[in-house]
């Protein structure tokens, strides 16, 4: 899903379910995937990630997806991710050929994983706590 907030251009924020394992590891892959930092984090279930959603006219209670905020637009659930994809160091942005595939079948996949994401990779019962590296990325 695409839509527009009121971002500015060059942003890029990813939101995250924070006591998602399967999320943290997101943030952990893209961060030495990233070298230039344009990709802030924060947690969907934080004040910041509230704020955005409620900007963007999102549920703020909608833990089950990812969420990108880029040049001024969002994106959920399997186009966020092939959309953060596209802009990591290569090859990763060769992984963008999947926005070809037909959205409902991206989007069947991507609910599957995200109906089952606590129970194959497990939670924590607080959000991510990030090291001092990683804690510069979220706002």
């Amino acid at each position: 899903m695409e839509q527009r907030y009121g971002g500015g251009e060059g942003q890029a924020v990813v939101l995250i379910d924070g006591v998602c394992h399967l999320c943290q590891g997101l943030v952990r892959f893209i961060i030495p995937r990233d070298p230039g930092g344009r990709i802030r984090f924060a947690a969907l279930q934080s004040e910041v990630g509230r704020e955005l959603l409620i900007t963007a006219g999102l549920e703020t209670d909608r833990l089950n997806t990812v969420v990108l905020f880029e040049n001024g637009r969002f994106y959920t659930e399997s186009s966020a991710v092939l959309r953060i994809a596209r802009m990591l160091r290569f090859p990763w942005p060769a992984a963008y050929i999947f926005i070809l595939m037909p959205r409902p079948l991206r989007s069947a996949v991507y609910r599957l994983v995200a109906r089952n994401r606590y129970r194959w990779f497990g939670r924590d019962e607080q959000c991510l706590l990030p090291t001092p590296d990683i804690r510069k990325r979220f706002l």
